[in-house]
């Protein structure tokens, strides 16, 4: 079933051996050319194809996709439908653009399916209709009520026991390359019982990772955690932008809002989950023992190595961090029953990000609010400049791709500049 994940395959389409793309990945995504035509598409290395032209010249007849699943401008057509129809897709792809298949290669080169990525713009390759944040990062989780709780108690109880989550704000989710603009809310200054408007001072990132979910329960079901990975379509790299002191002020007694519903960024491509089958790893151990319901079997996280980091208006681009997507305790899987275990619907384009993604060292915190300690320390840029948090003007870059041997599936980059 899954033919297009072999090892050995070798593409007519040629590319780096440290590719994001190669033609074991096959991504999916949305661009637009210079005439605002909208297409929707894979890659491979450098090279965007277009799958509503792929489509509309009968690539695809052998496969029960539904009518015009690629000549909209999104992905949802897709979504709708099932595993199987994600899996035959990304085969066929990976058939028509494989070494051996000298035919393809002669006939997909005289029609208007190759488009060099630099002539294109890729944009929000997903309708989003709900969007949900969880807090799945052990590491983070202890961090964080380190600092603002108890030491010794750093978890709060039910945190071992469930998936935590909020529900946000999908309307303010955007594209690699959109700038962020700083927000203004509500501020306690230190010192003070009143508090003052003003922009955010403690910007942050949160490094994470978003998945896409496929058509899945109707209202009043559940999924079960046996058959969870059957609606989830893929991955992306996700950053969570926060206002801490926005946040900080607002949390208690609802949690997230304001300081968290400014603006959401994902990258452009989504790498589907069968992409990343041999990336398989076991993950944290549970305990205590969690409920029947959250019980997974198997090899529950990925091993996707993940990197943070900061370009300033005057410096080149500094790693600030660098993280892994095995580190999370509750795994999408989990997250996904968890969701719906009171019967919550799920529908096609929703999108689930992790929570911020934290190793154990210090240099694999994914937050500015961890790496400077709640502000108590400073992290130098390449240039000497110094940040506690984010300035004006800055760019933050997320990169992801997980590699094993020859193998190396990637996510491409994500990378958004702070404006005023």
């Amino acid at each position: 079933m899954l033919s297009a994940n072999n090892i050995d395959r070798k593409s007519w389409i040629k590319y780096d051996s440290n590719s994001d793309f190669p033609i074991q990945n096959i991504p999916f995504g949305v661009f637009k050319t210079n005439n605002h035509e909208f297409h929707i598409a894979t890659i491979i290395g450098k090279t965007i194809i277009s799958l509503k032209n792929l489509e509309k010249e009968g690539y695809f007849n052998e496969i029960e996709l539904n009518k015009n699943t690629f000549q909209g401008k999104s992905l949802n057509q897709l979504l709708k439908q099932k595993k199987p129809i994600w899996r035959a897709v990304r085969n066929k792809i990976a058939d028509l653009f494989d070494l051996e298949n000298k035919n393809s290669e002669a006939q997909i080169k005289s029609e208007n399916i190759l488009f060099n990525k630099e002539n294109v713009e890729m944009i929000m390759p997903v309708q989003i209709g709900d969007y949900t944040d969880f807090y799945s990062s052990k590491d983070h989780a202890t961090n964080v009520g380190k600092m603002f709780r108890d030491p010794e108690n750093a978890l709060l109880p039910n945190w071992l026991h469930i998936p935590v989550g909020y529900h946000g704000r999908s309307s303010s989710i955007v594209i690699s390359g959109t700038p962020v603009k700083r927000p203004k809310g509500q501020i306690l200054p230190k010192e003070s019982s009143k508090p003052i408007y003003s922009e955010s001072k403690l910007l942050d990132f949160e490094l994470e990772m978003g998945f896409i979910t496929g058509e899945a329960n109707k209202l009043g079901e559940n999924i079960n955690i046996e058959n969870a990975e059957d609606y989830i379509f893929g991955l992306c790299l996700f950053n969570d932008w926060s206002a801490r002191d926005i946040q900080k002020w607002e949390y208690v007694p609802l949690g997230p809002f304001l300081g968290k519903s400014f603006n959401s960024s994902m990258s452009p491509w989504i790498v589907t989950l069968d992409a990343l089958e041999h990336f398989r790893v076991s993950g944290e151990t549970q305990s205590p023992e969690v409920l029947d319901y959250l019980k997974f079997n198997g090899k529950k996280n990925y091993d996707i190595q993940l990197e943070v980091l900061i370009k300033s208006t005057k410096s080149e681009a500094t790693s600030v961090s660098k993280s892994n997507f095995k580190y999370m305790y509750w795994n999408m899987a989990q997250q996904l029953a968890h969701h719906t275990i009171n019967g919550c619907n799920v529908n096609a384009g929703d999108l689930m990000a992790s929570g911020t993604i934290s190793g154990p060292k210090k240099s694999e915190f994914g937050s500015m609010l961890e790496l400077s300690w709640a502000g108590k320390e400073t992290i130098c840029l390449n240039n000497g400049e110094e940040r506690k948090f984010l300035k004006n003007g800055d760019t933050v870059i997320m990169r992801g791709y997980a590699k094993k041997e020859n193998l190396r599936i990637g996510f491409g980059e994500l990378s958004n500049t702070i404006i005023e």
